[in-house]
């Protein structure tokens, strides 16, 4: 079966839900309609926990605002551990099959994020420890990733930046990770803000990411507005051109406006006069930088 099954799309501009909701539950699919005027072409959502949503009316509701439902983010909370315990593991494939599940009925064609540990699990592992959890997580992702190739979706593994994980941190990490998984529906995905952090040279690590990349965040260094920040822009766009990258670039960016996020994310002051202007701003920004058509 070809792997995704959806069509895939030229480069689309997308906003993760995180900016405006947590949880996302049925009742959030108004922000599509608000986020189709500002001119996304699609959505990111971050499915904290599926009974919060059901896919038939994100499905609906986003072809009704004439949105895409671009890619779902797994949120990989405590209890959700593909290296920890035999309960963590199996709570884990759990979750993330409950996203493929809804992912396929949606027509959702990824599944995104930290896809292998809890996020905020640190520590100063020795070398057999990280053997193992890395045997742990590949065997997961495994049987995780042959279930999503049968309901024709991808999965985007995401390395975090050293305070959110000790286990995936760069490019270089990932690409090992998921050419141990060896499958065609495992790809990498990265994302600016934790690049920032990791690679000596963000280009570099796209270019070397190549056609293994299956999905790309655009934040700020401050985790704010893409385009307001520090960030040499220029060079990311050159080298996501020279690999050929047509699928989603969105904008994953938080405020103090939703809490829980705010503190898992360390987001202790306004990143904008309104948060909006994170949204609006971004996407003007990213058009401006790939030369589209905004």
């Amino acid at each position: 079966m070809p792997v995704p099954n959806h069509p895939q799309p030229n480069m689309r501009f997308g906003l993760n839900t995180f900016l405006y909701a947590s949880p996302f539950t049925n009742d959030s699919v108004h922000l599509f309609r608000k986020l189709k005027n500002w001119g996304f072409d699609s959505v990111e959502i971050p499915i904290e926990d599926p009974s919060h949503t059901d896919p038939k009316v994100l499905k609906a509701a986003a072809a009704k605002a004439g949105i895409a439902i671009g890619s779902i983010c797994a949120c990989m909370g405590p209890g959700r551990d593909l290296r920890g315990s035999a309960k963590d593991q199996a709570a884990g494939r759990k979750y993330i099959m409950a996203l493929i599940d809804q992912a396929a009925v949606a027509g959702c064609p990824r599944i995104i994020g930290p896809l292998y540990s809890v996020v905020g699990l640190i520590g100063a592992h020795d070398d057999r420890t990280k053997a193992k959890h890395f045997k742990l997580v590949v065997k997961n992702l495994k049987v995780i990733g042959k279930y999503a190739q049968k309901k024709g979706i991808e999965l985007d593994v995401e390395p975090l930046n050293r305070f959110e994980t000790d286990f995936l941190n760069t490019c270089d990490q990932g690409l090992r990770l998921i050419k141990a998984v060896n499958l065609p529906n495992v790809k990498l995905h990265l994302d600016t803000f934790h690049m920032n952090i990791e690679e000596k040279n963000q280009a570099a690590a796209i270019l070397k990411a190549g056609r293994h990349l299956g999905h790309f965040h655009a934040c700020g260094t401050d985790r704010g507005t893409p385009g307001n920040d520090s960030l040499d822009w220029k060079p990311i766009v050159s080298a996501l051109r020279k690999i050929g990258y047509k699928q989603e670039v969105v904008i994953e960016s938080f405020t103090t406006d939703v809490k829980v996020i705010a503190r898992a994310a360390a987001i202790w002051r306004a990143m904008e006069p309104r948060r909006d202007d994170i949204a609006v701003k971004g996407l003007k920004n990213l058009h401006r930088f790939f030369g589209s058509r905004k």
